[in-house]
């Protein structure tokens, strides 16, 4: 297809109001890449969330089969726009077309993921407590409730996921399966990308009736675009992926509106790698091969990426040291994301390198390529005790490097761990031995994690039904929620009660007859079971 640089509003095509215009840029080269895109006015931002609601009562009342043949012909629409689709994400992003054809694969499998998961219909978590007219010294009445939309949802797309998410990801999806309408945000590092997904959604909308208003797309580069999307007075909730900054200025925004709302931030961490005595000893060299092969996966560009190792100081540390150094030196430099990511990792590294008592172990043996956009693989190390003293150091630096701490005792790690903010992911390198010595240090751990892995690498997220993906603030902005994995879904729902209505006027998933066969808890009880009252 075409790339236009225009926005979507409510199924439509409208050509951008000229603006300050920006183009995307190949990182690989540094070459610009045609059509120029602008910024969504406010005018165009008030149109597409006011469809949008206007949209909301069509779409929530679509039956949960047709919105699940809505979501499967998404993905068909998705993967109708053939190599082209690949070959753009690739040239805006410079991720290799093996990476963002499996990105692909990943996008369109969690959407039919969703459908599926709407047709079953158990999602909703429907609960019913049968009337009692006879107790005594008040009769118990009917109540019914739960999960419905809540309305228009907000998505700022992720520039490290052009396609799993983005404008086709998992916030959109999640959004859609709900009931909700969803006004996407371009990223606009990958614009056009953002605009072949948009037609995608844009033909599945028309295709299988979906109200217009249900899905809009508007680019943008300046803050302002942002700001009018989460402030204007049609917007339900927000869902962003990104960094800390970035995320906590919309949570405050949100804050500060007439009526707050939620912002469900996933805002990264440094994904903290404990290497437990025993397991160290035991395969301490192909521990070090698995981290650097999780710190250089996708140029360190996951928020999974962990940039903290651990150990206790003893001869097998010091061979695992030397074999990140090795590693370290022997990893190619790579291409970034975009200017901007490869800017600030740069930045990120030089305030590591200037901190006392904090040491090179290693790093890339040839200098990166400006041009190119490329970054260098860095190892440092450092003590516990200085890791401590100095707060940057827990900063996550957003690329290809980590810095391996080492302790005296267990009692450091669970000083290092007591320490430590919200983080996406913990993971624990043990043997069955270092499993019951270290139990403390993993019951501290709990607290702070949203994941916590034995024996892997957190990079390589599964997206399935038990997946949490978030954490304590600072990782996520509320723990309770995920924004990976089909439990996503809770994030567009609120619970609604029904008391005393009659059985004709009730939602499907809690009327007496169970004529969808979803788990229900009648009277405390889970069961499949349809229900006289």
């Amino acid at each position: 297809m075409k790339i236009t640089g225009n926005q979507l509003i409510a199924g439509t095509w409208k050509q951008a109001t000229p603006s300050s215009g920006f183009n995307a840029v190949d990182p690989s080269n540094s070459a610009s890449l045609e059509p120029k895109f602008y910024d969504a006015t406010e005018a165009e931002v008030d149109e597409a969330l006011s469809s949008a609601q206007e949209a909301f009562d069509g779409l929530r009342g679509k039956s949960a089969e047709e919105r699940a043949q809505f979501l499967d012909c998404m993905a068909d629409e998705v993967m109708a726009l053939g190599d082209d689709l690949l070959e753009r994400a690739h040239k805006e992003t410079g991720l290799p077309m093996p990476r963002v054809t499996m990105e692909r694969g990943r996008a369109v499998n969690q959407c039919k993921m969703f459908a599926n998961i709407i047709r079953e219909g158990s999602w909703v978590d429907a609960r019913i407590d049968l009337p009692n007219p006879d107790r005594q010294p008040v009769p118990k009445p009917d109540v019914r409730r739960m999960l419905r939309p809540i309305g228009p949802i907000v998505v700022f797309g992720a520039s490290n996921f052009p396609l799993a998410i983005s404008v086709f990801g998992s916030d959109t999806v999640s959004a859609l399966a709900a009931g909700c309408p969803v006004v996407v945000k371009a990223h606009p590092a990958h614009p056009g990308t953002c605009e072949m997904l948009a037609e995608a959604i844009r033909q599945a909308v028309s295709k299988c009736g979906m109200p217009a208003g249900s899905f809009s797309l508007v680019q943008g580069v300046s803050n302002s675009v942002g700001a009018a999307l989460v402030n204007h007075p049609a917007t339900e909730a927000v869902a962003f992926t990104g960094s800390l900054g970035g995320g906590r200025a919309l949570m405050d925004l949100a804050a500060k509106r007439e009526k707050p709302i939620p912002v469900y931030a996933e805002m990264g961490s440094t994904n903290p790698v404990f290497v437990l005595p025993g397991a160290l000893a035991e395969r301490g060299q192909a521990i070090a091969e698995g981290l650097l092969q999780s710190v250089n996966m996708g140029v360190g560009q996951f928020c999974t990426c962990p940039g903290i190792a651990l150990g206790i100081k003893s001869d097998a540390l010091n061979d695992f040291q030397s074999k990140l150094s090795e590693l370290a030196t022997s990893s190619p430099n790579a291409t970034m994301l975009h200017k901007g990511i490869a800017a600030s990792y740069s930045k990120g590294v030089d305030k590591i390198k200037s901190t006392n008592q904090v040491k090179v172990l290693g790093h890339s043996e040839t200098a990166p390529d400006d041009i190119k956009t490329e970054a260098s693989c860095h190892v440092f190390e450092a003590t516990i005790d200085t890791y401590l003293k100095e707060a940057q150091l827990a900063e996550e630096n957003f690329g290809p490097s980590t810095i391996l701490l080492s302790g005296n005792d267990e009692e450091s790690l669970e000083k290092f761990a007591e320490s430590l903010d919200g983080q996406l992911t913990v993971t624990l390198h043990a043997n069955d031995s270092d499993l019951e010595k270290f139990k403390k240090l993993i019951t501290i751990l709990e607290r702070k994690a949203g994941r916590l892995i034995i024996n892997g690498f957190p990079t390589g997220l599964e997206v399935c039904a038990s997946m949490q993906h978030g954490g304590p603030y600072p990782a996520a902005s509320h723990s309770f929620f995920t924004s990976v994995g089909t439990a996503s879904i809770d994030r567009f729902v609120r619970p609604v009660s029904y008391q005393g209505f009659p059985d004709s006027a009730l939602p499907v998933e809690l009327k007496n007859e169970n004529s969808k066969s979803i788990w229900r808890l009648v009277d405390n009880v889970r069961t499949k079971d349809s229900v006289s009252s």
